[in-house]
């Protein structure tokens, strides 16, 4: 029984994770069809806040009373970091690449976490023992890993032909969105340390999260006041097709409903980086929907060698063709 309950919250965020590069998907074909990176943040956070309040005020509505300015603060920047910063900051860097790409700069949250866990005291290294040294080299492979991500694109693995005259018509800037996912990478570790704060001193996860998506959905209001076009604000509040009502539907149940509720859980049992470790699942799950679903290529890196037939610009534009002997 308790071997069953020691693999609950490794069984809960596997699940989470996959439901995340789901959303990635949904995301990225949402963004293509030319819905606003601020406007789908506005939504999700909505939804969330209208979902997960029922469950607050059935279940958690005696705790209200221990809610203070203190603790209401402490949420709102985690709402800042968390959510409303890391969505938008990683949905600007994955209209700028790709699933697979963004979730390979999601490898880099574990990191992120344990470097700001240390001087606060959460995590230590010991460079005596295994674990300790375990902790230091697996830092380090993560961040040499990102960095060749970001700087050399090598062979591909998979390729899709009948993607290439898409990606003609849609050039993309792989070194702005490395930056804009870099820095949500840093939002949303941030957001594991506070909430592991919020954690210890209001241990209501329905209530805290859904007021911490009520917050963020004012701040993504405020964000799309100061990003929007003027001469667009009233068309690009409007959802068109089904696939983006479904994105944003699935994004406030699932992704900031549930999802945030389990990871506030397991942050409170195991930990802020235990739980922010299981982050690279993601860019597996994802790579497959990527390749299956939006066609993508797949590469050992980004930027071209010497034997791929891709030449690309600084800002990442297909200049010619790939090699006969990669179609």
């Amino acid at each position: 029984m308790n071997c069953i309950e020691s693999w609950k919250p490794v069984a809960a965020m596997v699940a989470v994770e996959f439901a995340l590069a789901i959303l990635n998907i949904l995301f990225k074909k949402a963004m293509d069809g030319g819905m606003n990176h601020g406007i789908i943040v506005v939504y999700r956070q909505s939804i969330s806040t209208i979902f997960l309040t029922p469950f607050a005020y059935i279940w958690e509505r005696s705790s209200w009373s221990k809610l203070n300015i203190w603790l209401l603060g402490q949420i709102f920047l985690c709402a800042l970091f968390g959510m409303t910063l890391t969505q938008y900051l990683f949905l600007v860097g994955l209209d700028y690449t790709s699933a697979t790409f963004m979730c390979a700069f999601i490898n880099m949250v574990p990191v992120f976490t344990f470097v700001l866990a240390l001087p606060l005291g959460m995590e230590s290294v010991k460079m005596n023992s295994k674990s300790g040294k375990a902790k230091f080299f697996g830092t380090l492979t993560c961040i040499v890993g990102v960095l060749i991500l970001a700087l050399y694109r090598g062979m591909p693995l998979i390729y899709s032909a009948s993607n290439a005259a898409k990606k003609l018509e849609k050039p993309r800037n792989w070194g702005v969105g490395s930056v804009f996912l870099c820095a949500g990478g840093l939002a949303w570790s941030s957001w594991f340390l506070i909430q592991a704060r919020i954690g210890q001193n209001y241990s209501h996860r329905y209530s805290s999260t859904s007021i911490m998506s009520f917050f963020s959905a004012v701040q993504s209001v405020v964000l799309c006041f100061f990003t929007i076009d003027r001469k667009n604000i009233i068309s690009v509040w409007i959802l068109r097709g089904e696939l983006q009502i479904l994105s944003v539907v699935y994004a406030g149940v699932v992704a900031s409903g549930v999802c945030y509720v389990v990871m506030s859980c397991c942050v409170k049992q195991k930990g802020p980086v235990f739980t922010s470790a299981f982050t690279p699942l993601i860019q597996i799950f994802a790579a497959i929907f990527d390749v299956a679903v939006l066609h993508e290529d797949i590469y050992l890196g980004r930027i071209p060698c010497s034997r791929c037939g891709h030449v690309w610009s600084s800002l990442g534009q297909k200049q010619r063709s790939r090699d006969s002997k990669y179609r």
